[in-house]
């Protein structure tokens, strides 16, 4: 069963998206990136893609370049999504997901403590500017075939 990461605090979308990846709670997620200088109250969590791309790597996850989202049907098995894009004074912004493709359906991981469900299957609400592939992780609980609501 899988069950979705829910982020503890308000910009927390990036810890929890990399939690949900790699199977870890939101705490442990917090702890390893505070002991990397990654800290949930940095708004460039959500600004900047070096801080997922650096939790993930250190647990020997790879990432692609961000690439600009088409459709549903062309994102890869595993993927971060950038939805909520805005900008705010000349800076973008947006809310981490995370996209997995099992078999032939598709389901996306929000943290977002405010949903009723945070396993989504509400696509067009979604809107996603760009997504990075994620490859290689190391058992994780996303890989699990069976989805916990």
């Amino acid at each position: 069963m899988m069950k979705v990461v829910i982020q503890e605090e308000e910009t927390g979308c990036g810890i929890a998206a990399v939690a949900n990846i790699l199977g870890k709670s939101y705490a442990e997620m917090r702890e390893l990136a505070n002991e990397m200088g990654i800290q949930a109250a940095d708004t460039s969590l959500w600004s900047d893609t070096q801080y997922v791309r650096r939790m993930l790597s250190h647990a020997g996850v790879n990432t692609a370049d961000e690439t600009p989202f088409t459709s549903w049907d062309a994102l890869p098995s595993l993927a971060l999504l950038a939805i909520k894009h805005h900008e705010e004074n000349g800076k973008n912004f947006w809310h981490w997901v995370v996209f997995k493709r099992i078999s032939d359906h598709y389901v996306v991981l929000d943290s977002a403590s405010y949903l009723p469900c945070n396993i989504r299957t509400d696509f067009t609400a979604m809107q996603p500017k760009w997504y990075i592939t994620v490859s290689n992780p190391a058992e994780s609980q996303v890989n699990s075939s069976h989805i916990q609501g």
